[in-house]
Formats: C-alpha cells, sequence, structure tokens
C-alpha cells in the first residue's frame, strides 16, 4: 500500500514537471556523423575522433613540445560558438592542450587547415567548462599558421 501511494505521488510530481524531468543524453561523436552526413568528407582516427583536412600545408610539422600559432573557432554541435579567435592568432604549448588538439593538430603542417570533430573524452570530458556543457561533442576549425 505504501508502495502504490509513493509511486501515485511521483507519477503527480512528474506530470507537474517538477524534478522527474529526464535531461537528454548528450548527442554522441558517431550519431552527430551521421546525422550531419558527414561520413563521405571526415577520417575516422584510431583514436577516437574524426577529422577533415582542408589544406595539408607545407611548412614545420608540430610536436608535443611545439609551440602552435593558431585561428581557430571551436563549436558545439548545435552551432554555439563557444571560443574562437577573431583576427588575432593565439599561441599555445601543443602538449598543454586537450588530447583532441595533441592528435589532430600534428595531423598537418604550418600553413594547413584542418577541422576536428572530437568526443567529450578527448575535449573536456563530464565537466563542464565555462559554456560547454557536460560530455559534449567539440568541433574545431583551425588554421595551424606556425610552429616552433
Amino acid at each position: 500500500m505504501k508502495r502504490s501511494r509513493c509511486f501515485a505521488w511521483l507519477s503527480a510530481v512528474c506530470l507537474l514537471g517538477t524534478s522527474c524531468k529526464k535531461e537528454e543524453a548528450p548527442e554522441t561523436l558517431e550519431a552527430y556523423i551521421t546525422r550531419a552526413n558527414l561520413g563521405s568528407v571526415v577520417t575516422k582516427d584510431s583514436r577516437g575522433f574524426y577529422y577533415q583536412i582542408i589544406t595539408a600545408g607545407t611548412g614545420a610539422t608540430p610536436t608535443q613540445s611545439s609551440r602552435v600559432t593558431v585561428l581557430y573557432t571551436g563549436s558545439l554541435t548545435n552551432g554555439n560558438v563557444f571560443d574562437q579567435t577573431v583576427a588575432t592568432p593565439a599561441t599555445f604549448g601543443l602538449g598543454q592542450l586537450i588530447l583532441g588538439w595533441q592528435y589532430g593538430i600534428p595531423l598537418i603542417k604550418a600553413g594547413g587547415r584542418i577541422k576536428l570533430y572530437l568526443p567529450p573524452s578527448l575535449g573536456y570530458g563530464a565537466q563542464a567548462t565555462g559554456s560547454i556543457p557536460p560530455n559534449s561533442v567539440l568541433i574545431f576549425d583551425i588554421n595551424l599558421q606556425a610552429v616552433q
């Protein structure tokens, strides 16, 4: 009897829309690639991300110890831009960036451009970071300006 009363109360609370609302599971990287019909234009890396080399570049190839100068835009699968350089490039130590960048940027040389599609495990994972929700697939359009 207690169980059915509890269930009836819980059902009433859920019907009123309080606290029983299920959050939608984040879209997986594979689901996004399929939904966006990108299968024919991207390459899947064995480390779990997808990429598209727009321009290979002709300069130096970055290593984990390189400093890279980039112009980039970072967005979510819904198109919301969460970070970008506007006109001034940014310089970073490659080995100190998220794993997706550490793996993806060395696929091009200085002067190249790549688009990375990263699962949460190669981005910010289960933690929210700024305007990036937890477990987000991240999309980066990166122009590698220089390698030092």
